[in-house]
């Protein structure tokens, strides 16, 4: 089993990366969270990883922190959710918030995450709520408690998709929350003070 790489990252364009480690260059696919703190091509990295074996195909997946790796095997491990729909997952909000819909059973917005329809999120809640529970009664920090609103969860997708990192756009959301209940103004607001 493939844990750990550390060495010189040589490719990287979402949701695929190449890592050379004493000259032999891993492929590894990695959500989008895990890309936003990627150092510049030619630079040390170091990934936690999960190797994916099937009978015609080997993935190797890597990610920035052990805590989005864990939660990437918890995924997968309900019926219905692959490594694909697992990093779709990752890639569509931070582990916290992800972690906090999944607490609050919360549907709607499981079911904007592309490749998870409404019986898929609704499985997912039950099959996941035990390991869940299991896994941050185990951590040694737990995890941030406070679940964004709707709308703030709206304006920071749409500023991530624009190419803003989820801690900037999250700042820039949260610092201008108060002034608005309109999410385009919201997001009109955020891109004010992040260029301001």
């Amino acid at each position: 089993m493939i844990g750990l790489l550390f060495g010189q990252l040589i490719h990287k364009k979402a949701p695929h990366l190449m890592v050379s480690v004493q000259g032999v260059g891993y492929e590894l696919q990695a959500p989008m969270s895990t890309f936003y703190q990627l150092p510049p091509l030619n630079s040390t990295v170091t990934l936690y990883t999960h190797l994916v074996v099937r009978e015609d195909n080997w993935q190797l997946f890597g990610f920035a922190v052990e805590r989005e790796r864990e939660l990437f095997r918890l995924l997968i491990r309900v019926n219905g959710i692959g490594p694909k729909v697992a990093l779709s997952m990752l890639s569509a909000m931070p582990v916290e918030h992800l972690v906090a819909c999944l607490q609050a059973e919360d549907i709607t917005h499981l079911t904007k995450i592309p490749g998870i329809g409404k019986k898929t999120a609704e499985r997912l809640q039950m099959d996941i709520r035990d390991p869940l529970a299991k896994w941050l009664s185990g951590l040694d920090q737990p995890m941030a408690s406070n679940p964004l609103s709707s709308l703030e969860e709206d304006a920071i997708s749409a500023l991530m998709s624009l190419g803003y990192k989820p801690a900037a756009a999250k700042k820039a959301v949260s610092a201008v929350k108060e002034n608005t209940d309109n999410v385009e103004s919201l997001i009109r607001l955020a891109l004010q003070g992040i260029t301001a």
